[in-house]
């Protein structure tokens, strides 16, 4: 296990793919860790450097106290790939981790080659509704919040399969602390005129069944920076990686490919 130490914060991460390969950095939703891509890494191009991490609060990465705010969020993706030292790379972010994104695009444009923005928006819900969150799961925990989650993230016809217990397990499991710490920083952040200001290659993905953050949000978001492109995947919700990972997969592919990443 990779462990790297950036003095406030220890994120645990994975390379896997081709050591030399252009590197692609992806970046998971609240209340999951790394494993979000697993499915997903072994369809894409031969030849990409693949980089995954737990951000703080999460998986087996440290988690300081709370609250977070989404530029400590933002400078912790920047550290890391200044630790790995890597430049221009393809960064794939999910949900929060797509705000992650967008904030990384534009403080260090010279990190960032191209972004893929998936079910994710320039602000997502309202003051009221994260703290109500937060309070929630600092009052009760996180289970007491689960279903409603599953709800968003998953389509019904997922949520009568096997492998959606695991998906539940993985959320209930995050630590209390680091799961409200980043709802806070969810909450702070607004995206709208950094994101509005973006020039480079853009890519928005979308579940149909997402509740989370619905397809006209993401939609919304993506449009805001010109010439980026949108897809929707059909029959997922806020996590189509897992419950349409060959899709996923196909969308992302042709991305890397017309953006030219694969040859570096």
């Amino acid at each position: 296990m990779l462990i790297a130490d950036l003095g406030e914060v220890k994120l645990h991460y994975r390379i896997d793919g081709d050591p030399d390969g252009a590197p692609v950095v992806f970046s998971n939703s609240l209340g999951t860790d790394l494993r979000l891509w697993d499915q997903v890494l072994p369809l894409l191009p031969a030849g990409l450097k693949f980089i995954r991490y737990d951000k703080r609060g999460h998986g087996l990465s440290s988690c300081p106290p709370g609250p977070y705010k989404m530029g400590g969020l933002v400078t912790d993706a920047e550290r890391l790939i200044d630790h790995l030292g890597l430049r221009d790379v393809l960064f794939v972010g999910l949900s929060i981790g797509g705000m992650i994104g967008q904030g990384l695009a534009a403080k260090r444009l010279d990190l960032v080659r191209a972004l893929v923005l998936s079910n994710t928006a320039a602000k997502i819900g309202t003051r009221e509704m994260w703290q109500s969150r937060i309070d929630g799961v600092r009052n009760e925990g996180i289970e007491a919040l689960a279903d409603g989650t599953m709800e968003r993230w998953f389509s019904a016809e997922f949520r009568e399969t096997a492998p959606f217990h695991a998906w539940r397990n993985m959320l209930v499991r995050q630590p209390v602390e680091g799961y409200a710490g980043c709802c806070a920083a969810i909450q702070g952040a607004d995206f709208l005129t950094p994101t509005s200001g973006l020039r480079l290659p853009a890519l928005g993905i979308a579940g149909s069944e997402d509740g989370a953050t619905p397809p006209d949000l993401v939609r919304e978001t993506v449009d805001l920076i010109p010439g980026a492109e949108f897809a929707l995947i059909r029959r997922a919700g806020h996590l189509p990686c897992v419950e349409q990972p060959e899709e996923y997969a196909r969308i992302l592919s042709e991305f890397i490919a017309a953006v030219g990443h694969a040859n570096g």
